[in-house]
């Protein structure tokens, strides 16, 4: 992908140009802004500082430093170059002076993947004479949404995904008493390999009491036997490639053919808040409403408070997927923080409510939905609505 393919110019400058913003001034060194390298699209070494700037009027500019000319070779603008800190100061001050500029940078760390910027930079650009402010919604509208390609990588890896977590559960309890939770992860392992995906993390495989923590990974020698009458939770995620967007799903199942009434209270109790969710993010669709992150986070919350479980939910209800599986566009949360950034076109979350009752069980209910032209589409193509038993 060439420079600043990912974005639509002309669009980007007619939002700058909506919200009174004379720029959007993107910066990375040694790959601390991930926002800014996929913007850009930079693949290339670069150890140097460099910024890229998208004024609301006229074509992009790129500082770069003398050595590392070859990663901005076919950047569609002009490129100007600094070799002493002096130099990179009067470049960077001839674009921001007297403007207010955008950058990831968040009041107060209250939205942290959004808070990209050193803040010693945020002050020194405003002494050279800007006046920055937030790009969150850029990063939600540009930087953080799918590509056409992506959202069929998504699509296929999401239904692979679901076609193992099948696989991973069925074979788990048709071995109650004797299966493992090391062995089932390293089955999901082996079959994303066999169907040519890829991830950066083991899939958390949870039986009983280890469900109730939403981050468990089970250890060699110390994992859990799946034993008749447990709960068990499979959170899997993975991709076509590890520069594509990943699907992330979580399955939960019962080693028994009758799960006690607590049990299907709980499930029942996580379903209705991940469909709340849903439903909301539909109907504001239909009435051609915005709706935000901490909106969605609310809508399942409540069903999960209104049910006797709220202080047993401890976690957000969904986060932002992009070329990271835990993105920078809008998060699912007004629990960790408060994003209020409205869910835009081309982005895409999960949606994963929680139920945790420490000591006993957990259970977790894990979808992805992407925003496209005609609506939120959600993925896996079927999504589980009741616990998976053995046959």
């Amino acid at each position: 992908m060439t420079l600043l393919a990912r974005l639509n110019l002309d669009e980007v400058r007619e939002k700058l140009q909506e919200t009174g913003i004379e720029g959007w001034l993107l910066y990375d060194f040694h790959g601390i802004n991930p926002i800014a390298r996929r913007a850009v699209g930079i693949s290339g070494m670069t150890t140097r500082r460099w910024f890229v700037w998208l004024p609301a009027e006229g074509e992009p500019v790129a500082i770069t430093h003398r050595i590392e000319q070859q990663p901005f070779a076919e950047f569609p603008g002009t490129v100007n170059v600094y070799s002493r800190w002096q130099e990179l100061d009067i470049l960077v001050a001839e674009l921001v002076k007297g403007k207010r500029v955008a950058m990831e940078y968040y009041p107060g760390n209250a939205v942290p993947y959004l808070d990209r910027v050193p803040a010693g930079l945020v002050r020194h650009v405003e002494e050279l004479g800007g006046r920055v402010v937030s790009s969150a919604d850029f990063v939600s509208s540009f930087a953080s949404r799918w590509t056409a390609r992506e959202l069929e990588d998504h699509r296929e890896a999401a239904e692979a995904i679901a076609m193992i977590a099948g696989e991973v559960i069925r074979y788990g309890l048709a071995r109650i008493g004797s299966v493992r939770e090391g062995e089932l992860q390293q089955m999901a392992l082996d079959q994303f390999e066999a169907r040519g995906l890829v991830t950066n993390d083991p899939p958390i495989v949870a039986f009983g009491a280890n469900a109730a923590n939403p981050h468990y990974e089970p250890r060699q020698g110390s994992d859990a036997l799946l034993e008749e009458g447990q709960v068990f939770l499979l959170d899997l995620w993975a991709g076509k490639s590890l520069n594509t967007v990943f699907a992330d799903q979580t399955w939960m199942a019962f080693a028994g053919t009758t799960p006690p009434e607590d049990v299907l209270k709980v499930w029942s109790t996580v379903r209705g808040a991940r469909d709340a969710v849903r439903k909301l993010l539909d109907e504001r669709w239909e009435r051609r409403e915005a709706v935000t992150g901490a909106e969605l986070d609310r809508a399942a919350r409540s069903v999960i408070t209104e049910a006797g479980y709220g202080d047993y939910f401890t976690h957000r209800t969904g986060h932002s997927i992009d070329l990271e599986l835990h993105g920078s566009g809008p998060h699912l949360d007004d629990f960790e923080t408060n994003d209020t950034r409205k869910v835009v076109e081309g982005v895409g979350f999960s949606i994963e409510p929680g139920i945790y009752l420490p000591g006993r069980f957990g259970v977790r209910s894990e979808i992805n939905a992407v925003i496209l032209s005609g609506g939120p589409e959600f993925t896996p193509s079927v999504i589980q609505e009741d616990l998976i038993l053995p046959s």
